[in-house]
């Protein structure tokens, strides 16, 4: 770092200079604090041949007329504009500045710095001797790049002022070769069919053409081929470059420097600055895992540990050391594979907890399957060398992918850390799902097992741990770990999983549960746990949905808004009108004011524009119609009358509309498993 400031020095010293310098560096790898806190701060402090240099920075960012950058630097070269001529410049339009030397005789008669045919002394304005320009984001200019160079090149051919550009150079290619690229591609298919180099569908070659005669490229090469030929911004850049630019040098951050200098921000904290500074080397370590050299993601990752930080130390004083270095190097690593496009926001979207994160990892790993590929590498370039339980936080992935601070997500995480910290050792089926098999010891192996079956038999997992934890046994019997008999594992499988489906969960995404389990290979037994936990899980559905179904309908008519709020928040997707009676509904319908029959009714019509597959509930919803036209007939029209009639209308216009295909699945979790759409 300090031999390229001294590069940089070395250039500005000279006595005479034709030619700029280029820093060249990857987006957000710290280029401007760089230019910030070593070069500008290098030059406004040094005596160079007896007199002190200015530094004029100019971020291109944005910037779509060459006037403005004009305008920007007349400003900045000018320290006897005081601040009200200042707000003037930056309140008026100024229309046209050209040149630099245009720009000052229209900046001195737009101030009254001169009169008609008075002469000005331009040194007055613009000493240019004593100046060294920096142009950043040379890349990000909303203008040809070639129209910045030839303007940058006026100060520095016929000026002869230092001048430095800050870019990053693989980007600006990208961009030169980017723009205007389907008219580009339009014209060049416009070109090569009057060349003749088109081919017609029914076109036949000519036998008899000699091979340099031939044309063997294809249609894309040549229409690559013929845009370059033509708008070859590249090689125009290169040589305005090879005229404008002296030297490039490449700007290799010290990164562990930067870090330190960017953690200066949390002074304020001393707590957090505190624990920053102390897990420095776990910050850099973590970036350096990250790939990139991307330093403004890492800033914003550390400005959302901030609020992470501060919001757990509030709820969460007593949190231990481990949590909190667990959390920091998660926020880290989730913004880094969410913001530098290095996977989609979906890939850990779908997982809403730690539990379910380590079980699907140690599929992964145990059981050989590949299908979350992705996160077996995450956690294995994260976590190699941090040893830690706590690896995935719902409430930290949520927060960097959609804004959104969750609250009660948030104490959901914390809540099962603290009560799984308080508790000590987890129960044995627990690790034996969550945790590399590999990590329990030899001596508390059979232990572990014994325990684990003995919550089996008594029913005590949720219907879908028993079969990962079934295929799990498989695998140790395979390996030979266990010698137990496999129809009476079997047994005691299912007869617990019998006992179990009483107050076990329903497991709406089965297909996604079950990722990280190889059922391609999966044997007889294997397929008959499915069958029976995909049997069992309807069950314990349909027991499920009818509670839901119950609770909510039963908040009509005292609590219609807690109703709305509730079933749009977490039941959309149930097909809620199946799982209860039609009559009953009805009749509580009828308790209504007559605002909240409004309510209700438009609250219905706005599900079913969402959920289109009614196949499940139509029966319902046509016993419900029938109930209400049976309530209206012959009776004189009321307010309630009426707007039991637009009721019927909405329910006509739902079971009335065409119905839809059912849209075929991917592959089915197994040859056995039943589906369905709710």
């Amino acid at each position: 770092m300090d031999e390229l400031v001294e590069s940089v020095m070395d250039y500005v010293r000279k006595p005479y200079t034709d030619h700029a310098i280029m820093i060249n560096g990857e987006w957000g790898s710290g280029k401007t604090y760089f230019w910030n806190n070593k070069v500008k701060s290098k030059i406004e402090s040094t005596d160079i041949n007896g007199k002190r240099y200015k530094t004029i920075y100019m971020s291109l960012y944005g910037i779509s007329n060459l006037d403005d950058i004009s305008k920007k630097i007349f400003i900045e070269m000018n320290p006897s504009l005081n601040k009200s001529i200042k707000k003037v410049i930056d309140t008026h339009n100024i229309s046209s500045i050209p040149e630099y030397v245009k720009t000052g005789i229209d900046m001195a008669n737009s101030f009254g710095f001169m009169q008609m045919n008075e002469k000005i002394d331009y040194s007055k304005f613009f000493e240019i001797d004593d100046k060294v320009l920096c142009f950043d984001d040379l890349e990000r200019a909303n203008l040809d790049v070639i129209d910045v160079l030839g303007y940058i090149n006026n100060f520095v051919e016929h000026d002869h002022m230092k001048t430095i550009i800050i870019c990053n150079e693989k980007e600006l290619s990208k961009k030169l070769k980017s723009t205007n690229v389907e008219m580009k591609t339009f014209i060049a298919t416009y070109i090569l069919n009057n060349e003749g180099k088109i081919k017609p569908e029914n076109y036949e070659e000519d036998e008899n053409l000699i091979d340099s005669e031939r044309e063997d490229k294809p249609m894309v090469e040549l229409i690559e081929d013929k845009i370059e030929h033509i708008f070859d911004k590249a090689n125009d850049y290169e040589r305005i470059k090879e005229k404008l630019i002296g030297e490039t040098f490449e700007y290799i951050p010290e990164f562990t420097y930067i870090i330190n200098g960017v953690l200066m921000r949390y002074e304020s904290n001393p707590q957090l600055i505190q624990f920053l500074r102390k897990n420095s080397a776990i910050i850099t370590q973590t970036f350096n895992r990250s790939g990139t050299r991307n330093l403004r993601i890492l800033k914003h990752a550390l400005n959302d540990f901030q609020k992470i930080f501060e919001t757990t130390k509030r709820y969460y004083p007593d949190v231990s050391d481990i949590v909190l270095k667990s959390l920091l190097i998660f926020t880290i690593a989730i913004s880094f594979e969410i913001k530098a496009g290095k996977v989609t926001k979906d890939k850990l979207k779908n997982i809403n907890s730690l539990e379910e994160y380590k079980t699907i990892l140690v599929a992964s790993k145990v059981l050989k399957d590949n299908r979350q590929f992705y996160i077996k590498e995450f956690d294995n370039n994260y976590y190699f060398t941090f040893k830690t339980d706590y690896r995935f936080f719902k409430f930290v992935e949520k927060y960097v992918r959609t804004r959104i601070f969750d609250m009660k997500t948030f104490k959901d995480d914390m809540d099962a850390i603290v009560n799984q910290e308080n508790k000590g050792q987890v129960v044995s089926y627990k690790r034996l799902l969550t945790e590399d098999y590999w990590k329990i010891e030899d001596s508390e192996f059979n232990q572990v097992v014994t325990e684990t079956l003995d919550d089996v038999k008594a029913g005590k997992l949720q219907l879908a741990e028993y079969f990962k934890l079934y295929v799990i046994f498989n695998f140790f019997i395979q390996k030979g770990l266990l010698d137990i008999d496999s129809e009476y594992l079997k047994l005691t499988f299912i007869n617990g999983m019998n006992m179990a489906a009483a107050s076990s969960k329903y497991c709406k995404d089965i297909e996604a549960y079950m990722i990280g389990t190889n059922l391609v290979e999966a044997d007889d037994n294997i397929n008959y746990i499915l069958e029976h936990f995909n049997n069992l899980n309807l069950q314990t559905k349909e027991k499920e949905y009818i509670e839901v179904a119950k609770q909510l309908f039963e908040m009509i008519p005292d609590k219609v808004e807690k109703l709305v709020d509730v079933f749009v928040e977490e039941h959309l997707d149930i097909p809620i009108m199946k799982y209860y009676n039609m009559n009953t509904l009805f009749e509580r319908i009828l308790l209504l004011e007559n605002e909240d029959i409004v309510l209700v009714k438009d609250l219905v019509s706005a599900r079913y524009q969402k959920v289109k597959d009614i196949s499940n509930e139509e029966r319902n919803l046509r016993l419900l119609k029938q109930a209400m036209e049976d309530y209206i007939r012959g009776k004189v029209p009321t307010i309630k009358v009426i707007l039991i009639e637009d009721f019927i209308k909405a329910l006509d216009m739902i079971l009335l509309r065409p119905k839809e295909k059912p849209k075929r699945t991917r592959k089915k979790v197994a040859q056995t498993a039943k589906t369905e759409t709710a």
